[in-house]
């Protein structure tokens, strides 16, 4: 089963949704519910998906505790649902620390790949669980905000949250 709901937030809403492993898949605003729901389709019989508020109760806490200030590493188990690059990215996407951003060639390095930089890019667009693992984190070489899935402006609200970002 997969149960989803939403919640809303200062920075919008924000759609959720969990399996019995962990949450699966976030949308934060730029991302609607349509492009919610064609994922939750694309990945999963439409009969097991089930509007539950109750089963996405950590999600929408440590969220609102994150977008508050009030958290800073997120400790929700996760489903990752992608291909086994995608999934290697995002699991090393989930070490960078709060408050700190890596180039996208530091990541390749880190990755073993130095000349994977557009598919790493891929992965991080993939990324179903965005702010939890913090593909916002991921900057270009020369420091400038590029790359975000979810808007610059979100990439540079979400910088800005985590003090790694002065402007």
């Amino acid at each position: 089963m997969v149960y989803c709901t939403s919640f809303e937030f200062k920075i919008g809403l924000i759609y959720v949704a969990s399996t019995d492993k962990g949450v699966c898949k976030i949308s934060v605003p730029r991302q609607n519910r349509k492009d919610f729901f064609r994922w939750l389709h694309d990945n999963f019989d439409n009969n097991d998906v089930v509007d539950n508020r109750a089963r996405n109760k950590d999600v929408i806490d440590q969220l609102t505790r994150y977008f508050n200030g009030k958290l800073a590493k997120f400790t929700l188990p996760v489903d990752f649902i992608g291909t086994p690059f995608q999934i290697r990215v995002w699991k090393e996407l989930s070490k960078i620390p709060y408050g700190t951003t890596i180039s996208y060639k530091q990541l390749a390095k880190r990755l073993g790949t130095s000349k994977g930089f557009q598919a790493i890019g891929r992965a991080n667009a993939a990324n179903p669980l965005p702010i939890v693992i913090p593909c916002h984190r991921v900057i270009g070489t020369d420091g400038s905000l590029v790359g975000y899935s979810s808007g610059i402006k979100t990439k540079e609200f979400l910088l800005k949250l985590e003090g790694a970002l002065m402007i």
